[in-house]
């Protein structure tokens, strides 16, 4: 089983974190930032615009850059499906 690893950027800092992924879904994505008992979980939701996922972690405001349709396309090739287009 390969964990999948997303890089955000913490808001107030501009700071990239690697983060690991526990559930990603369309209308929302699930990561824990941290290791051991040190870690935090973390729920990332789409703008209304559908342009980035953000979330909230012990009050620091993390973004995922990547449109709903790029995170579409992401989970379509993880299942082996393609968009095709005639």
């Amino acid at each position: 089983m390969n964990d999948e690893k997303i890089k955000v950027k913490a808001t107030s800092s501009g700071q990239l974190i690697e983060v690991l992924v526990l559930n990603k879904r369309l209308d929302a994505i699930e990561v824990v930032l941290g290791e051991g008992i040190h870690s935090v979980r973390c729920t990332l939701s789409p703008t209304p615009k559908g342009t980035v996922y953000v979330g909230n972690a012990k009050g620091r405001e993390i973004v995922y850059e990547r449109s709903r349709e790029e995170v579409k396309a992401d989970l379509a090739r993880a299942a082996g499906f393609r968009d095709f287009q005639r």
